[in-house]
């Protein structure tokens, strides 16, 4: 049953990734940095490395982790996006 729980609040974590891009869009339009905020939602790529040195993981880890990684390339994609539609519409003012 705990499983059954964790695995239905990990698929509802990584469900919406449009939601976490536009709370950084937010942050965007009020004046933070668009290479900050990239930041902040990409993950380092010495983060990385390390995982994929851990040896003592878990192949259930590993497959968390590879989700982290491709969710994040998913809210960084439609950040970019938000941003270079918000910058056609001042081009277009």
């Amino acid at each position: 049953m705990a499983t059954t729980a964790a695995h239905f609040e990990e698929e509802r974590d990584f469900a919406f990734p449009q939601r976490e891009a536009a709370f950084f869009y937010g942050l965007f339009l009020r004046g933070h940095s668009v290479e900050q905020l990239r930041r902040d939602i990409t993950v380092p790529r010495d983060v990385v490395q390390k995982w994929s040195r851990d040896r003592h993981m878990l192949p259930q880890q590993r497959a968390l982790l590879d989700r982290v990684l491709e969710y994040r390339h998913r809210v960084l994609a439609i950040f970019d996006s938000l941003v270079d539609s918000e910058a056609i519409y001042r081009m277009v003012q």
